[in-house]
């Protein structure tokens, strides 16, 4: 009856969902139990790249949480608030708790974007710096900063806050140093 999308997972296999994670997804539950989360990341190379992340980030503290794209059965990509627990600290994926939430319901060029344009992004959006990003994504400050300025171009704003604003789905401007939605 949870709102919230939970789900449980056995080495990146989805072993129980519930009926919102479902839905959010555009699926029926019995679907999804027995596949492999890699279903509903935007590509193979997303999965296996955040899965490192995720990965490294809970070993040793068991928990992990983000905000990103994932891909509804329909192709659409949606963002979500992402939070993870895991049972072994040692082992992060063996078998770990997941609740997905929706950050916005509006959908995005989805299509237009490349893995790592998503994952500037969502480094973006999570207020990362570009060396910051970089260093989390394993690119240099300068290749960010070059895929931030051609998104800026793509959707025609000049500011940070604006092209993440635009690219979810809210109505960002910057009027006198102040952001207004």
């Amino acid at each position: 009856m949870s709102p919230l999308g939970l789900a449980l997972t056995h080495e990146r296999v989805l072993t129980w969902v519930n009926p919102s994670f479902a839905a959010m997804f555009g699926f029926e539950q019995q679907d999804l139990m027995g596949q492999s989360f890699a279903v509903l990341f935007p590509s193979d190379v997303e999965f296996r790249r955040i899965g490192q992340r995720i990965q490294t980030a809970m070993l040793g503290c068991g928990s992990y949480q983000d905000e990103r794209l994932m891909r509804r059965r329909d192709g659409r990509l949606q963002w979500f608030r992402v939070h993870g627990h895991a049972r072994d600290l040692a082992a992060p994926f063996l078998e770990a708790a997941w609740t997905f939430e929706r950050v916005f319901t509006q959908q995005c060029d989805s299509e237009a974007l490349t893995p790592r344009e998503r994952e500037v992004l969502t480094a973006m959006a999570a207020g990362q710096t570009a060396k910051e990003s970089a260093k989390l994504l394993g690119l240099s400050p300068r290749t960010v900063e070059k895929l931030r300025a051609g998104l800026r171009q793509r959707y025609d704003v000049h500011n940070a806050a604006a092209l993440v604003g635009r690219v979810m789905g809210a109505n960002i401007t910057v009027q006198g140093g102040v952001n207004a939605s």
